[in-house]
């Protein structure tokens, strides 16, 4: 049973399989994924180095909201880096683009988000914090889009059902 309710039927999955397959190829996906790994990249720079320098500077209730925003930004670009990494493997043949449909490699709804303390922040992790959202909304955005499950509505998939009555008439 997928995380919705209903398992998808046989086209259904193979119909997503070729969404994530076509995806993983594409230059939406290498423009993401590079994005992705810079800010990881630019984040753990920034954690290291002048952001360690400035949260010492603040005082102990900035500094625990510092500490605790810090956790949710490295939480918010690990879940979407580990998403973007299944997706690479895809693309490379790592991994079958039907089994990136299974749910624990789906990005999950629940995301760490920034709390009321962003406002008490050194302005370097402030922008960190709202880039990592940006980025954690595109790619829930792609993830929902790609992994749909049938059981989610009542009604097919419009383009699902579409490639049906193309592949009868074709006699495919």
């Amino acid at each position: 049973m997928s995380e919705w309710g209903a398992e998808p039927s046989p086209e259904a999955g193979q119909w997503r399989a070729g969404v994530v397959k076509d995806f993983a190829q594409s230059e939406l996906f290498d423009r993401t994924f590079q994005e992705g790994m810079t800010l990881v990249e630019e984040t753990a720079t920034y954690l290291d180095g002048p952001g360690r320098q400035e949260s010492k500077s603040l005082d102990r209730r900035a500094a625990l909201g510092y500490a605790s925003e810090s956790m949710r930004l490295t939480t918010r670009l690990m879940q979407v880096a580990s998403w973007l990494l299944v997706q690479r493997a895809v693309r490379e043949g790592e991994m079958d683009p039907l089994k990136a449909c299974d749910a624990r490699y789906r990005l999950g709804g629940e995301r760490a988000l920034s709390g009321e303390t962003a406002g008490d922040m050194p302005m370097g992790l402030k922008t960190l914090l709202v880039r990592s959202e940006r980025l954690y909304e595109r790619v829930l955005h792609l993830d929902r889009r790609m992994y749909l499950d049938a059981g989610e509505s009542e009604q097919p998939h419009p383009v699902l059902s579409q490639l049906e009555k193309l592949q009868a008439a074709f006699g495919r």
